[in-house]
């Protein structure tokens, strides 16, 4: 057990899996107090009481349910000082623009771009009354370049995410409140492995752009959410935190 964040009130969204469920396990086990929000309410009330944590079912795309989110997090442990905004979707019908439906365009900016707006919307409202807090909010390496296989909409939205987290780190850092853009390569996860299977390509096609030359696990990404969320990066706001390998330094011709 830890204490880097002990004592600190963290909220996070697309938490029963992936880098969300890594990062919850670690704020834990650094002493945070963690409300986990997700779709799944069965799912998610097991498991919080499996890590003694608090679960709410949210709906990031809707206000009222994210305000629901924050608030049970605010009335139940009597602050929020951290808020990792996760919670995104990649759907298969999300590629070549010259294929992908405006319903699929909108529905993957609801939930990956509009999502973090309410999140950090109701996140800051709490934390301006301590003039304290940090915000981190999912981004991708597709955010600042581009992406050796197309998901139109998926990395127009993590752009967004990307100049929303700057834009917002600027806008409150004289008020103590930080907010960075998590800027991720590949992890491997299940929607990871749901993509490739549906395309033998895309694999060899995104690990050939990696220096590391392997996806990163989920465990490595929530170490830098952990850094993000503590006092380690008390300089650090409005910036984009790339955990992606090497990929975004590196000259690699596509095969």
């Amino acid at each position: 057990m830890g204490t880097r964040l002990q004592g600190r009130v963290a909220v996070i969204t697309g938490a029963l899996s992936g880098v969300g469920l890594a990062t919850a396990k670690k704020f834990l086990d650094e002493g945070a107090k963690v409300v986990l929000g997700d779709v799944n309410a069965e799912a998610g009330a097991a498991l919080a009481e499996e890590l003694g944590a608090t679960f709410v079912a949210v709906d990031v795309t809707d206000p009222d349910s994210v305000e629901a989110l924050f608030r049970t997090a605010f009335e139940t442990h009597g602050s929020i000082d951290i808020a990792f905004n996760n919670a995104e979707i990649s759907p298969l019908e999300d590629g070549s623009i010259l294929s992908t439906d405006l319903d699929t365009w909108r529905h993957v900016h609801e939930a990956n771009l509009t999502s973090v707006y309410l999140c950090c919307q109701a996140a800051l409202r709490y934390m301006l009354e301590h003039k304290h807090g940090s915000i981190i909010n999912t981004a991708s390496f597709v955010a600042v370049m581009g992406s050796a296989t197309s998901q139109i909409s998926y990395t127009a939205s993590k752009g967004g995410v990307l100049s929303l987290s700057r834009e917002l780190g600027v806008q409150f850092a004289r008020d103590g409140i930080r907010v960075n853009a998590l800027c991720p390569g590949p992890v491997s996860n299940p929607v990871a492995q749901e993509l490739f299977d549906s395309d033998p390509g895309s694999a060899e096609r995104q690990l050939v752009q990696i220096p590391m030359g392997r996806f990163a696990e989920p465990q490595e990404i929530a170490n830098a959410v952990l850094f993000l969320a503590s006092e380690e990066s008390s300089f650090i706001t409005a910036s984009q935190f790339l955990v992606d390998g090497g990929i975004s330094g590196a000259y690699v011709t596509p095969v």
